[in-house]
């Protein structure tokens, strides 16, 4: 049922950092604090998916202005393509050194507090601290996804490095049960040395060095150096016009180009249904056209060919949109990494909201822990190619292609609301479902979430829930589409959305396949 409320909220995966953004909104935070108190949060009760050794983006509104924040990181200076190539690998490993780019959450946490926060970074991070040194029972779906990345990391990681991953996440030999208290001093002492330096700490500072001395005892490329020249960057935001409305997404390195591009291939579409064959077949066929001009052009924006204006051009989209017929295609994309990520949106009383993203990555990330730190470091590096005419091949100092992406509405360039779906390749594609969910279809923000998602993976193979209805489903394989129901809810994505209307009220949404929770004042 969606929420409504008028002072506040926040809508999150995890009930625990939701009530941590509205503990600080009360005390006269605004969205922005709230957003910095609940992703700190989220490091600690969510570790499955993101932490403070990964990355960052946000669309914030303040006093109706939208601001973006890319705070990911690049490769370290000096690795590269021959030296990865010298240790005999023939792609950059999902685990280990090799994949560790440069940390930017907390320089996203500090650049947000600098410039928007009201409330010192002690006072916003102190949830967070207090339940990593008390501890927190695990619930369900978190103890499901601990275990699952358990039971890999049991198979991959040999190396004595990662034996501070098990002593940190698995201290007991095993992940923690449902309903049992765990706790991470480590992490709660490192959190209060952020708090403390503003985040300095981490890049040019006690925690920098640990990071590097870490990294060199282990032949990792990441220096004191990387870390002390680490900025986050302030970007402006894309969008296109779609029916009413203006949809924002970052610009690249984020994939939320993709979603815009679809978008702008179907607004020229009428669709009278949201459970028709002929919606769901134009959104899964502009999807993977998308997909296939986004894996073909997005990168770092310092080294992309084209640009994003040129991709989201009437021109191109017109081009593209020929390409939907009435029978499944295959554009033949390159595959995308699977993510461990986490999405919430805050908004305050006074307007003001925040559309916010964080991930390790692949679920906890590199498998690597700084030791004494609880800090666990993400493995974004592992989506780079090694393939040197490819769009996105390694460099040193470049950011690589991001999969996590943060979205925000707006009607007449006046603020709407917050949005996003997490899930690596589903990112996008949740997009595009959830806007024409709310804008085509007119669901509120919960129905939006709710309904049932269809999920392409490559060529004409494409997932459905198994509360996708079945004649439907039939009917799309008449056009051509391989259709596999299945039960892992996990890859259709969890996404929050939070509505402003006229009158200032806000009205929530969360996600029914985790522990979604939405805290409302």
């Amino acid at each position: 049922m969606v929420t409504y409320a008028k002072n506040g909220m926040v809508a999150c995966s995890q009930p625990l950092a939701a009530q941590a953004g509205l503990d600080i909104l009360k005390k006269g935070g605004n969205a922005i604090d709230a957003a910095i108190a609940t992703a700190a949060c989220l490091t600690v009760v969510e570790p499955t998916s993101n932490g403070i050794g990964g990355d960052a983006f946000a669309i914030v509104c303040y006093k109706g202005e939208l601001y973006g924040l890319n705070a990911s990181g690049p490769a370290p200076h000096g690795i590269s393509i021959e030296a990865i190539k010298k240790r005999e690998y023939n792609r950059i490993p999902g685990v280990g050194w090799l994949s560790v780019t440069i940390p930017g959450a907390p320089g996203g946490w500090a650049a947000l507090s600098k410039r928007f926060g009201r409330i010192p970074l002690n006072e916003v991070f102190l949830p967070a601290i207090q339940y990593a040194d008390g501890g927190y029972p695990i619930s369900p779906d978190l103890w499901n996804r601990w275990q699952l990345k358990y039971d890999n990391f049991c198979k991959e990681l040999k190396g004595e490095e990662f034996t501070h991953w098990f002593n940190t996440f698995a201290p007991e030999g095993r992940p923690p049960h449902i309903g049992e208290v765990w706790r991470s001093p480590n992490h709660a002492d490192t959190l209060k040395k952020l708090a403390e330096s503003d985040c300095e700490s981490f890049y040019r500072g006690e925690i920098a060095e640990k990071i590097a001395r870490f990294a060199e005892k282990y032949h990792g490329f990441l220096s004191m150096e990387d870390l002390a020249a680490y900025e986050p960057a302030w970007v402006k935001p894309i969008h296109v016009k779609y029916r009413d409305y203006e949809i924002w997404e970052l610009p690249p390195n984020g994939q939320g180009l993709v979603a815009l591009m679809a978008l702008n291939m179907l607004k020229d579409f009428e669709f009278s249904a949201r459970e028709s064959v002929e919606t769901f077949h134009k959104q899964i066929e502009a999807i993977k056209i998308a997909f296939s001009d986004g894996f073909a052009n997005i990168t770092d924006s310092h080294y992309m060919m084209v640009s994003s204006e040129q991709l989201l051009s009437e021109e191109f989209a017109r081009e593209r949109r020929k390409l939907i017929g009435d029978l499944a295609i295959e554009p033949a994309p390159g595959q995308l990494p699977k993510g461990g990520t986490v999405y919430f949106a805050t908004a305050d009383g006074e307007g003001n909201m925040v559309s916010f993203i964080q991930s390790n990555a692949n679920g906890f990330g590199s498998g690597l822990v700084v030791p004494g730190t609880g800090i666990s470091l993400q493995n974004r590096g592992a989506g780079f190619s090694l393939d040197r005419s490819h769009i996105n091949s390694l460099q040193p100092g470049k950011r690589t292609l991001h999969t996590i992406i943060p979205g925000f509405i707006t009607k007449d360039k006046n603020p709407v609301g917050p949005f996003g779906v997490m899930g690596g390749q589903m990112q996008p594609q949740a997009h595009v479902q959830v806007i024409m969910n709310l804008l085509d279809f007119h669901l509120n923000p919960q129905a939006a979430l709710d309904a049932p998602r269809w999920h392409w993976s490559k060529g004409k193979s494409v997932f459905v829930e198994q509360s996708f209805p079945e004649q439907l489903a039939m009917a799309l394989k008449r056009k051509g589409h391989d259709i596999c129901w299945t039960a892992d809810k996990r890859i259709f994505g969890k996404g929050q959305i939070i509505i402003r209307n006229s009158d200032g009220v806000l009205a929530g949404g969360t996600e029914p396949r985790t522990d979604g929770a939405i805290a409302a004042w």
